[in-house]
């Protein structure tokens, strides 16, 4: 008798696609929105992702070039007058921002503490633009996990329920819904991991980037 439900067991196993589709066709709906939401999630993260490597090394390199072509040129008011006039280099708008200021400055009583302080406010909005989607990072890597044991806890049930319905114990009967629900989970990781390994490497380079502008403003001041 033993042998014959074994041989059962196994015989609805073997029958059983265990495939990445197979799981997400044979999930309900709830899972099956995890799933869709979780691998939106991944999707929207590696976009995120993709931009943000290519922004910092664009941005880097150009403001290397920007800062040698500043510190050769005769002087500040010429080298603002060669500029062209789409910039988006966050270093080289820093820099055409402050000149805009000085030319129009008409009293020059307490002109560097003025310029210093338009100079952080100006800091603060090219840090703003480099920081755009991190926040989506942030939140990915930190929910996308939850939101995957979430779908595997709804498997688990449903396998539990339709344990009880079938009054089938064997694994073939099992294993299915057990493989459904950790599906879910491993998206979850699958999602959660590069957006935490992204956010907290681009967090760095945005402060790094940050304390480059705050260095170029102050040697700018320093030369008024």
């Amino acid at each position: 008798m033993e042998a014959d439900i074994t041989s059962q067991a196994v015989g609805l196993a073997s029958n059983t696609d265990f495939s990445l589709w197979s799981l997400f066709l044979r999930a309900d709906f709830i899972v099956k929105s995890v799933i869709l939401t979780l691998i939106a999630c991944s999707i929207y993260s590696w976009a995120i992702i993709i931009e943000k490597f290519k922004l910092f090394k664009k941005i880097n390199i150009e403001s290397e070039e920007f800062e040698e072509k500043f510190w050769r040129s005769k002087s500040a008011e010429t080298f603002y007058n060669s500029l062209p006039a789409n910039l988006e280099n966050p270093m080289a708008l820093l820099f055409k921002e402050a000149m805009q200021t000085l030319l129009k400055a008409k009293n020059k009583a307490n002109l560097s503490d003025r310029m210093s302080g338009m100079l952080e406010v100006s800091i603060e909005k090219q840090i703003s633009k480099i920081d755009k989607g991190f926040t989506f990072l942030a939140t990915v890597g930190s929910t996308a996990p939850f939101i995957g044991l979430f779908g595997t806890v709804w498997g688990i049930m449903n396998s539990f329920q339709s344990i009880a319905i079938s009054r089938n114990t064997s694994l073939a009967i099992v294993a299915p819904g057990i493989a459904e629900a950790l599906f879910a989970t491993a998206l979850g990781l699958l999602a959660a991991i590069p957006a935490v390994v992204a956010y907290n490497k681009f967090n760095l380079d945005s402060k790094k980037y940050s304390q480059k502008l705050e260095n170029f403003s102050k040697r700018f001041l320093s030369i008024i």
